[in-house]
């Protein structure tokens, strides 16, 4: 059975998906942009900025009843990879160094409201 997961903690869908699906287990998260649900508006920097997208997707984890932890895959994309280093520590920040999941980072030319990252994840209930 598919279920919608959406936390008010994290940005509202800007388009025609959902924050999240749950399906026999495994956790399919949307990727997250550097925009501030309270606020509504985008934080910059990549430093500021990959706090943010990290902050998103822990509230669509949570509401999920998951953690960092269940995260079994993860997708980055940086608008500059010369932003891998900064984004790399805070990204690691988060997570437990015995739980990495799997990963890409690759750069893309452009990314939505032009942000200079998003990440999408993977997770599966323990």
């Amino acid at each position: 059975m598919k279920k919608i997961i959406s936390s008010t903690k994290a940005p509202a869908a800007i388009g025609p998906y959902s924050q999240a699906i749950l399906v026999n287990g495994v956790l399919y998260i949307s990727g997250q942009i550097p925009l501030d649900a309270a606020s509504g508006k985008l934080v910059e920097g990549i430093e500021k900025a990959t706090h943010q997208v990290m902050k998103n997707l822990e509230a669509i984890l949570l509401e999920a009843g998951m953690s960092f932890t269940n995260v079994v895959k993860a997708s980055i994309f940086l608008k500059n990879m010369d932003d891998f280093a900064a984004m790399n520590d805070i990204y690691a920040s988060y997570l437990d160094p015995d739980h990495y999941p799997a990963r890409e980072t690759v750069q893309v030319s452009c990314l939505p409201k032009n942000v200079d990252i998003e990440i999408s994840m993977i997770a599966h209930q323990l």
